[in-house]
């Protein structure tokens, strides 16, 4: 059981972004967001967004930081991935 982070490469508002997932569950992930400062509005169906200068604090406090690849591929084997096709509705 794991809460994973990857690099920040996403632009928006003026920042980059990483994204926070478990690769167990949610509850694991909610918790881990919660004891570390994440607000709610930061979730995203499957993970939350995490911008640039909250990467070393959330590493300090348990995250493991992997590439990309790595982490859609540790969500997807957990059964958690939400794809694009299920956020279209």
């Amino acid at each position: 059981m794991s809460v994973l982070i990857d690099d920040p490469i996403w632009p928006a508002h003026g920042r980059l972004w990483a994204h926070l997932v478990s690769d167990s569950s949610l509850d694991e992930l909610h918790a881990f967001a919660h004891t570390n400062g994440l607000p709610p509005r930061s979730f995203d169906r499957d993970h939350y967004d995490v911008p640039e200068e909250a990467l070393p604090r959330l590493i300090a406090a348990g995250a493991e930081h992997v590439g990309g690849k790595e982490l859609v591929r540790r969500l997807i084997a957990s059964g958690l991935r939400v794809t694009a096709r299920e956020r279209r509705g």
